[in-house]
C-alpha cells in the first residue's frame, strides 16, 4: 500500500533539515591555500635589465643567443632569446644553470675542472639535468648565499657567453 504522500513529504523535508548542517560545514571549510612565491632570487626589473644588457652585448658582437636569469632554485625570473637566437641556445642555458646550481661555482670552472677530471666528467654525463660541461653561467650570490644564476648562450663558445655575462653584470649589478 502506498504511504499517504503527506508522509513522503515528511521524509523529504526532515531529509534536507538533516542535510543543513553537512552543507554549512562544507561552505565554511577554508579556501585553497595560495600558491607559494618563487624562491629568493634577484628582482625581476633589474633581472629583466641585466638580461636585456647581455643580449645586446652578445649581439654587438653578431652573436644572437639566450639570457636566462633564475632565482635561487633555479626557477627562471627572466629567459630572453635574441632575435635570431637558436632555440636551442634555451635549453643550454638551462643546462648551464643546473650547472651552476649543482657546483655552486661558474659553469666555467666546473667545465675546466671536468676536462682534467674523469670522475666529475662522468658524473656530469650522468646527470639527466646536465649532461655536458658548458661554460657561459655564474652564480648571482648575495654574501655566501646563492640567490639564482645567471647564463648566458649562443655565441661562439662558452668564454664568449660569459664575456656577455660579465659585460651585462658591469652594466646591471645583480642582485
Amino acid at each position: 500500500m502506498k504511504p499517504p504522500i503527506p508522509a513522503v513529504l515528511g521524509v523529504v523535508v526532515l531529509a534536507a533539515v538533516l542535510a543543513l548542517p553537512a552543507a554549512a560545514q562544507q561552505s565554511s571549510a577554508p579556501a585553497p591555500a595560495s600558491p607559494a612565491p618563487r624562491a629568493k632570487g634577484p628582482p625581476l626589473a633589474a633581472a629583466v635589465q641585466a638580461a636585456q644588457a647581455a643580449v645586446a652585448a652578445c649581439a654587438a658582437r653578431g652573436y644572437s643567443v639566450t639570457a636566462l636569469i633564475t632565482d635561487s632554485a633555479g626557477d627562471p625570473v627572466v629567459l630572453l632569446s635574441g632575435d635570431g637566437a637558436a632555440l636551442l641556445t634555451q635549453r643550454f642555458a638551462r643546462i648551464k644553470v643546473a650547472t651552476v646550481l649543482k657546483y655552486k661555482v661558474s659553469s666555467a670552472q666546473v667545465a675546466a675542472t671536468a676536462a682534467t677530471n674523469p670522475q666529475l666528467a662522468a658524473q656530469i654525463k650522468a646527470d639527466p639535468a646536465i649532461g655536458m660541461a658548458l661554460p657561459g653561467a655564474v652564480p648571482l650570490m648575495q654574501g655566501t648565499e646563492l640567490l639564482g644564476v645567471f647564463a648566458v648562450s649562443g655565441a661562439a663558445g662558452g668564454d664568449m657567453d660569459a664575456a656577455c655575462v660579465q659585460a651585462a653584470l658591469a652594466t646591471v649589478p645583480l642582485p
